[in-house]
């Protein structure tokens, strides 16, 4: 006769299933716990190397964006959580080059698959550690991460235009000088 068919081989086997589970509960008990002091070790807290947390721009030493507006980053995003507004600008030596004007970042719509930190070619974004973004209100997940230009900055940008199309309008009235003295040449037969 087998034990499980009878009742005292049920009852053997349910004091065995219980023996086995009071001998894990009492290995339990002797092995050293790790418990995580959560908010009290946020300074201390090991975070793993590969953790995703928010989308930053860090700046250079002298405090400016490293970001030149190439929508590189804006471009490799599966579902447009950046957007990139710019406009053109004319230096001090007369070229035109692209501004940033406002990196605006979703952290709601964000999939943290870290595309558009490996699209930049000029190290202007990466992702922090930061894992506490809880709000109650979605439109504060909404960042603008760069330092706008300042007023400063837009009037000598200004000033420079008008430079840079002063010289070419009076480079053209030169140009146009030379023209009218030119005599044409005289085709030979």
């Amino acid at each position: 006769m087998a034990k499980n068919n009878s009742y005292f081989g049920g009852v053997i086997a349910g004091i065995k299933t219980l023996l086995t589970g009071m001998d894990i509960t009492m290995g339990e008990y002797v092995t050293p716990k790790i418990t995580e002091q959560y908010p009290e070790n946020r300074k201390t807290q090991h975070i793993a190397e590969r953790h995703r947390g928010t989308l930053v721009m860090p700046h250079d030493e002298n405090g400016k964006n490293k970001c030149t507006a190439c929508t590189l980053c804006e471009k490799a995003c599966p579902n447009g959580s950046i957007k990139i507004v710019s406009q053109m600008v004319t230096t001090a030596d007369g070229k035109k080059k692209k501004l940033l004007t406002d990196y605006q970042y979703d952290l709601g719509d964000c999939m943290f698959c870290q595309l558009c930190v490996n699209a930049c070619n000029f190290g202007a974004i990466k992702f922090v550690k930061d894992f506490e973004n809880a709000v109650f209100n979605r439109d504060a997940l909404k960042q603008h991460l760069n330092i706008p230009p300042t007023e400063e900055e837009m009037a000598q940008y200004a000033e420079n235009a008008k430079v840079a199309a002063e010289k070419a309008a009076a480079e053209a009235a030169s140009k146009a000088a030379e023209g009218t003295n030119v005599e044409p040449k005289k085709e030979e037969a």
